[in-house]
């Protein structure tokens, strides 16, 4: 899977050859993958920070907003939904759903059917910019796909589906 010294394309095959000097007995194959993983990850969450400042919201902002805008309307979760749902501790989401109320994005109200419970819920101002942020963030996705043609991109989120799938088990 290695790539040869004069096909080097990115910052991982150099790691990669380094280790088969010092280590040749290794098999970095998952290296390989991983690497590219991790770096991908890194460089496209920066991407997605910068696409949604534009909106005055972080990347975990965004997610509770695109949470509440993917529950179909009324728009509404239990703190409790959504902090499963974005893999959260409670208050991890409360530092989130305070800053976010106070922008006017969303709104806590009693749960009618739990007296203890509370309900988030997006207001007009929250799903109007939810809209346009998403628009945002898939163009900086796309964009980062243009090396790809539509066949690939397909192969890729495949391949993709299945590690995540066979990892997450």
């Amino acid at each position: 899977m290695s790539a040869r010294p004069e096909q080097r394309e990115d910052p991982v095959d150099a790691i990669v050859e380094q280790w088969a000097t010092v280590r040749p007995d290794l098999d970095t194959a998952a290296m390989e993958v991983f690497g590219r993983i991790f770096r991908l990850s890194r460089a496209m969450g920066d991407r997605m920070e910068k696409a949604y400042a534009s909106y005055g919201i972080s990347r975990g902002e965004f997610d509770v907003l695109a949470t509440l805008r993917r529950a179909g309307e009324p728009y509404t979760l239990s703190p409790r939904e959504l902090s499963a749902t974005l893999m959260l501790t409670t208050g991890g989401m409360t530092g989130r759903l305070d800053k976010l109320e106070r922008a006017g994005l969303l709104r806590r109200s009693p749960d009618p059917h739990d007296r203890r419970g509370l309900q988030v819920t997006l207001t007009e101002k929250g799903l109007a910019l939810i809209d346009e942020a998403v628009g945002s963030g898939l163009a900086a996705q796309t964009a980062a796909l243009s090396g790809l043609d539509a066949e690939q991109a397909g192969q890729l989120a495949g391949l993709l589906r299945k590690l995540l799938t066979t990892t997450e088990r």
